[in-house]
C-alpha cells in the first residue's frame, strides 16, 4: 500500500498535477491540504475518472483539506475531538482535518495552523490547535494500542535546524520556535513516529515562491507523516517527489510519500 501527503495550494489550480502524482507513484491513498475551495467546488470528476473516491471538507477559498482513495473511504470524520476554533467574535472550526479509514488504516489529513508571527494570536491558535490534537491522538492510541493510524499533513513546523536551509535565516520566526518544536515532539511522545525523516534525511519539502528559494535549494522540512507503532511496523521506505515543486503552476510543497507492507 502506497499513501501519501501533499499541500497542493488550490486543487482547482492544481486537479490536473494531482492526478499526475496519484497515476505517476501509483498511489493508493492521497491526503490533500489547503485545497481552497468550498466542497460544491472541488472538481470531483477527474479522480472519479482515475478510479478514486474523495472525501472533503472546505468552508471558503482558505485552508481545506481531503482525502482520496482507490482502496475504500470508511468513518470519515470532520474535525477531531476538541479541536479550538478561531476568529472573533463568531469563531468556527477551520477546515483543518479530515479522517477516513482506507483499507483499514485510518489516515487523518491534517493542516496545522501557520502561527504567522511570534506575537500573533494565530500563534497562540497553533500552539492549542496542536496540544488538543497531540490529547485527541494519545487517546486514540490508549483506547487501541495496535490502531492503525497515520497522521499526515503540513504541520508547519520544522523540528529540528537540520528541517531548514539557514537556521539563523530563521531566528525569531515561527515554524522553528521552541514551543512549536515541543508540540510536534509531544506528539512523537505520544507514540506516534516520524516514518519519512529516516528516508530522506538532508531533503525539504516546501520552498517559498520567492527570492529563487527552489533552485537555490533554500526550502524546509514541514510536511510528515507520524504513524502509529502498528503502522511503522509496516513502513518498508519513503520518499519526498521533489520534481513535483519544478515547472510552471507547482505547488510550493512537495508530495511526500510512504510504502506500507502488507499486514503480518
Amino acid at each position: 500500500m502506497r499513501i501519501a501527503t501533499w499541500n497542493c495550494n488550490s486543487i482547482r489550480s492544481r486537479v490536473d498535477r494531482a492526478i499526475g502524482v496519484l497515476q505517476r507513484h501509483d498511489l493508493d491513498v492521497l491526503a490533500l491540504q489547503e485545497t481552497k475551495c468550498k466542497d460544491e467546488q472541488f472538481p470531483l470528476a477527474p479522480f472519479i475518472e482515475a478510479g478514486y473516491e474523495v472525501a472533503m471538507h472546505g468552508l471558503n477559498q482558505w485552508n481545506g483539506v481531503a482525502i482520496v482513495s482507490r482502496v475504500g473511504l470508511e468513518d470519515v470524520q470532520i474535525g477531531f475531538e476538541g479541536m479550538p476554533t478561531w476568529g472573533e467574535p463568531d469563531a468556527v472550526a477551520e477546515a483543518r482535518a479530515i479522517g477516513a479509514t482506507c483499507a483499514g488504516v485510518r489516515i487523518w489529513s491534517l493542516y496545522v495552523p501557520n502561527g504567522r508571527d511570534l506575537d500573533n494570536p494565530h500563534y497562540a491558535y497553533k500552539l492549542d490547535w496542536l496540544a488538543h490534537l497531540r490529547d485527541t491522538a494519545a487517546g486514540w492510541l490508549a483506547d487501541d494500542a495496535d490502531a492503525q493510524s497515520v497522521l499526515m499533513g503540513d504541520w508547519n513546523i520544522a523540528p529540528r535546524d537540520e528541517d531548514v536551509w539557514d537556521p539563523s535565516f530563521f531566528i525569531g520566526k515561527t515554524h522553528v520556535s521552541e514551543p512549536e518544536r515541543a508540540a510536534f515532539r509531544s506528539v512523537l511522545d505520544a507514540g506516534y513516529a516520524d516514518v519519512v525523516t529516516p528516508h530522506t534525511e538532508g531533503q525539504f519539502t516546501y520552498w517559498d515562491y520567492t527570492q529563487l528559494r527552489f533552485p537555490k535549494k533554500q526550502g524546509m522540512r514541514i510536511d510528515f507523516a507520524l504513524a502509529s507503532p502498528a503502522v511503522e511496523r509496516r513502513v518498508t521506505g519513503a520518499m519526498i517527489d521533489r520534481e513535483e515543486r519544478k515547472g510552471k503552476g507547482a505547488s510550493d510543497h512537495a508530495p511526500v510519500l510512504v510504502d506500507l507492507a502488507d499486514e503480518a
